[in-house]
């Protein structure tokens, strides 16, 4: 069966066709790109001081924004040429065959699901920093729970709503930046010991540095909501990457030159506690930062519980996951049970208040998900090498510095976190059990599923 992708159709449990709708233009794939990643900067990344040191964070940065530039070049290869909701997964699937498509799919769970929880437990702690009255988890439930429900009301609402508060957060963070550069000090940032735990610091500060720029590849999972795909996914996320870069180095310096780094590498809210050694705490600029860094939270929130309920959808719709996870509401056109049983499980890890660990099991799935879907590419320049690629990387040279990049970034997970590690091949274990006796029944065929995808807008 041949479904072009302007007409892209389903069955779900009910066996209604349904469809997703296709509403995004590259400024909204920008500000999800950024949205997604934009909370990186407002909180997690400042518990690398306490790994590496500000020198240590630094260093562990440079090898991971070369493994996501080189990496996001890649990503866009993929994205354009198989313009999937269930992006990582669906190249998996049709480079290296089913079980690695489901693997693959449960890595980008893994890293979609556990990212929410450690970022709605930092809204709680900026709302807790703003009105010390209510509990930081009361706010964290009452978070997620709300973007869910933003999520569930439709692409068009969200997509917007994404687009003005990825904006208001850039706004805020440029003004960070204002309010710190006249009083950064070099000698702050180079203070001594430069490496307090030598290179074992530096390589256990990868996953704080990783989540400057964590999920931003989950914009590809609105592929089958863009006007343009193939044309709009490499613009979208280029620019956006370009963002996230300037936005990382400028973040890291400015915050290690202005504040002893011992007061900020164990906390939630980094940016306003830093402020406020210098405009004191209460002032109205410390509170300024801290509303707006609420901002930033919730553009990730926000856009990462798409993220997750996109993949969820999509691998039901292929058979990986029961099918009523495919379920598309008649009037918001939104997966709801995509949101729902997602968000349960990450409403339970965020109650364990748990922030670096969390960080650190969504910092495993997301590596393992990215070197699975570089080896699809090289896979898939090898056996389809006519596939319609409207957007080319430079191959091999790029995909294999991203390889080299990812298997440092894994080796460094692996090596420093341990209690996280575990709980990720616990959740493997799982996944792998459910595949062999459940996942593997239903699959249906890619062409059957989504159409012929090398003929789009032929």
């Amino acid at each position: 069966m041949e479904t072009s992708i302007k007409s892209t159709a389903v069955r779900t449990a009910g066996e209604e066709s349904v469809k997703l709708t296709r509403v995004l233009k590259p400024v909204h794939l920008w500000a999800l790109a950024v949205g997604l990643v934009i909370s990186g900067n407002y909180f997690g990344w400042s518990y690398g001081f306490a790994a590496g040191g500000a020198i240590g964070l630094a260093l562990a940065l440079i090898p991971v924004t070369i493994f996501y530039v080189t990496f996001i070049l890649s990503y866009s290869e993929l994205a354009t040429a198989i313009p999937h909701a269930g992006g990582p997964s669906a190249y998996a699937r049709r480079g290296l065959g089913k079980f690695w498509g489901y693997m693959n799919g449960i890595s980008c769970l893994i890293e979609f699901v556990f990212a929410p929880p450690a970022i709605a437990l930092a809204v709680g702690g900026y709302i807790h920093n703003m009105l010390p009255g209510i509990p930081v988890l009361t706010a964290t439930v009452i978070a997620f729970l709300l973007f869910i429900f933003i999520n569930y009301w439709g692409m068009k609402t969200s997509a917007t709503f994404e687009l003005i508060v990825t904006v208001v957060a850039l706004v805020g963070l440029v003004l960070y930046w204002a309010l710190a550069l006249p009083h950064f000090e070099l000698s702050r940032l180079m203070a001594e010991p430069l490496l307090p735990n030598g290179m074992e610091g530096v390589m256990a500060a990868v996953p704080f540095a990783i989540w400057f720029y964590l999920a931003i590849e989950g914009g590809a999972m609105s592929a089958e909501e863009m006007v343009n795909p193939q044309k709009d996914i490499s613009v979208g996320f280029l620019s956006g990457m370009g963002t996230l870069m300037v936005m990382a180095f400028a973040t890291l310096l400015l915050t290690a030159g202005i504040t002893d780094t011992k007061l900020v590498d164990s906390i939630d809210f980094p940016l306003p506690m830093a402020l406020s050694g210098i405009y004191g705490e209460g002032s109205f600029l410390v509170l300024l930062i801290n509303f707006i860094g609420l901002f930033g939270l919730i553009a990730s929130l926000h856009g990462i519980i798409f993220g997750y309920s996109r993949q969820t959808f999509a691998m039901a719709r292929t058979g990986y996951l029961p099918k009523f996870l495919a379920y598309i509401h008649p009037k918001h056109r939104t997966p709801v049970w995509g949101l729902i049983l997602p968000g349960i499980i990450g409403l339970g890890a965020a109650l364990t208040g748990l922030t670096n660990v969390v960080i650190t099991i969504s910092a495993f799935g997301s590596v393992i998900m990215y070197i699975i879907s570089l080896v699809s590419l090289f896979v898939l320049r090898s056996k389809e090498p006519d596939l319609k690629r409207p957007f080319k990387v430079a191959y091999p040279v790029v995909p294999v510095i991203s390889v080299a990049m990812a298997v440092f970034c894994l080796g460094s997970l692996v090596y420093t976190s341990s209690e996280a590690l575990t709980w990720v091949l616990g959740v493997y274990a799982l996944a792998v059990i459910y595949y062999f006796i459940w996942g593997n029944k239903n699959i249906r065929p890619f062409e059957e599923e989504f159409g012929v995808l090398d003929e789009l807008d032929s």
